[in-house]
């Protein structure tokens, strides 16, 4: 007999999985609901554990001696204790300093008294939310030139329970204008687990912001452009799903390119697939009085950065392929991988801000098989939550490097900012 456990947010999505992998004749020996630990456990949601068994198949089996079996493994289930699946043990407590035990003591019984409470206070703290975003970078630099706690004397003058009420309020708003905005309910427990290691209850609120400030700007990383520092010319590859935008988002990086930097630039195309493609990329390089090739093989590529050699940058724009199509990733592979080693290259990953999150991980992971590669996302203007750009960057943890918001080239673009992007996380603008 094969016995195996399986985790999903409901009892249907944990037993669904068991039956996926074990097959249909799978028993469920056990059903078990996991709470999350911790003080801020009240904000986070349960997991289910199933504990499924199936009697593992012989070469022959005997119609009459299967029946059997299976009315007695049926007698079997229905006399099983379903209490517990394994003994129960409590682990020895730890000698902890008497004030600190106190302090989480008392609040967890403060979260089970003031339920109600907290969710009074909710609609107020929203309000004040954006408020303090909008002057987070001056309390942090205030912070940072002080470079020492209050006096003793002033926090007296807060009364200790006045301050827990007010600062797990906020903590709960937090929570929930990031699950709100879409980020993903693994990373907004992170957020919390990391929030929870901090004296959280002895501080102030804006404490409290600019240390969950912090850790996702720090989460998000530095962004960088493209650098063109090295051997000449450098082979920037688009890469990406239909329908994204990669034409227009390398039409914009070129036209910054060679009007604020001064850069020279060249086009060649491979995407060879969709109708008048060449042609849109042609009109931006008339534009920009840049050349451009058309490559329909790796071969013709590196004949194409031979004939370039003297410019500083050659962008190159690939066809968008479904990411489930596996014969058009393969010829997008070869064309990345043919690139001579004379020459430095890169790729970005185009996205769009509006793709689903489940979506957007399948994307990450059939392009990983391709080449490393640095993320844009696109069309930010087409959506009023960002939380995927931070799921998919925990997710890939590929670099995001640039953001699109609107058609108009070069306008719409920016180099990633992580600061502004956490504040929109946050409920800021």
């Amino acid at each position: 007999m094969t016995i195996k456990k399986f985790q999903g947010r409901t009892r249907e999505e944990a037993t669904e999985r068991a039956k996926a992998e074990l097959g249909e004749d799978a028993v469920i020996m056990n059903v078990k609901e996991i709470v999350p630990k911790g003080v801020f456990r009240s904000f986070k949601k349960s997991i289910f554990e199933v504990t499924a068994a199936v009697e593992e198949k012989e070469s022959r089996v005997d119609s009459g001696i299967a029946f059997k079996n299976m009315q007695n493994m049926q007698k079997v289930h229905e006399t099983i204790n379903m209490a517990a699946d394994e003994p129960i043990q409590i682990p020895p407590v730890s000698a902890e300093p008497e004030d600190q035990s106190k302090a989480e003591q008392s609040a967890i019984e403060f979260l089970k008294r003031n339920a109600g409470l907290l969710q009074k206070e909710d609609a107020v703290e929203r309000e004040r939310i954006e408020e303090k975003l909008e002057n987070l970078q001056t309390i942090l630099e205030k912070q940072l030139a002080a470079g020492k706690k209050k006096e003793p004397e002033e926090k007296e003058l807060v009364k200790p329970d006045s301050r827990k009420n007010e600062n797990l309020s906020f903590i709960k708003v937090l929570y929930e204008t990031l699950i709100q905005n879409e980020v993903n309910e693994k990373y907004v427990n992170q957020v919390m687990d990391e929030l929870e290691k901090v004296n959280w209850n002895g501080n102030s609120v804006d404490y409290i912001l600019s240390n969950v400030y912090q850790k996702m700007i720090l989460k998000f990383g530095q962004p960088h452009g493209i650098d063109l520092v090295g051997k000449k010319p450098k082979i920037i590859f688009f890469v990406g799903p239909t329908g994204v935008g990669k034409t227009t988002t390398l039409a914009k990086i070129a036209s910054r390119l060679k009007v604020e930097q001064g850069k020279k630039v060249a086009f060649l195309t491979a995407d060879t697939y969709r109708i008048a493609a060449a042609e849109q990329l042609r009109t931006y390089a008339n534009i920009l009085d840049t050349p451009l090739a058309i490559i329909y093989s790796p071969e013709e590529l590196n004949q194409g950065i031979e004939q370039l050699e003297n410019y500083d940058v050659i962008l190159v724009d690939t066809a968008g392929f479904s990411h489930k199509n596996q014969n058009q990733k393969e010829d997008i592979k070869q064309l990345i991988q043919s690139v001579d080693t004379r020459y430095d290259s890169e790729v970005y990953l185009v996205l769009s801000a509006t793709t689903k999150y489940k979506d957007l991980m399948e994307i990450a992971d059939v392009y990983k098989e391709i080449s490393h590669y640095k993320i844009i996302f696109t069309k930010l203007d087409e959506t009023t939550t960002y939380g995927n750009i931070l799921n998919i960057k925990l997710y890939s943890e590929a670099e995001v490097s640039y953001i699109t918001n609107g058609q108009n080239v070069p306008d719409d673009l920016e180099v990633f900012n992580s600061q502004k992007m956490v504040k929109r996380l946050l409920g800021g603008s």
